[in-house]
């Protein structure tokens, strides 16, 4: 008898994590609103390569669409950096913190984000390879 509870709570819990259609369909639609932003920003802009670390350069801003990390250096040079997510709070201007070993920006350096306000952590990613997009 407690071997059927067990599973059923068990399946029960399951189901209470999966996502509704509406919830399905949102997350679509914020994934292509994202990257349709994503586009507009690096319009112009023409993929160099990929680099493990940034060089060492004052960033002006870092934007954040969907799952990419844009790092501006200037209005002919951008760095994006795909993560699996997680960071997706400096979109709504949240400060990213980023702790590197070495002094350089690098793929696999753990990422934070903070409630600019309140202070609090509000998310975290691992940074992947960063590509070069420069304005020819």
């Amino acid at each position: 008898m407690m071997k059927p509870l067990m599973l059923a709570a068990a399946l029960g819990a399951v189901a209470a994590c999966a996502q509704t259609p509406a919830q399905t369909a949102r997350a679509a639609q914020d994934a292509a609103a994202a990257q349709d932003a994503l586009a507009k920003e690096l319009a112009g802009l023409v993929p160099k390569g990929e680099l493990t670390c940034l060089p060492t350069f004052p960033t002006k801003s870092v934007r954040s669409y969907g799952q990419s990390l844009v790092y501006v250096a200037g209005p002919r040079l951008k760095y994006v950096s795909r993560t699996a997510g997680g960071c997706e709070g400096v979109a709504r201007n949240d400060i990213l913190v980023t702790v590197s070993n070495g002094g350089r920006t690098c793929q696999g350096d753990i990422s934070r984000t903070i409630d600019r306000t309140a202070r609090f952590p509000t998310g975290g990613c691992a940074l992947g390879p960063f590509t070069e997009y420069r304005r020819p």
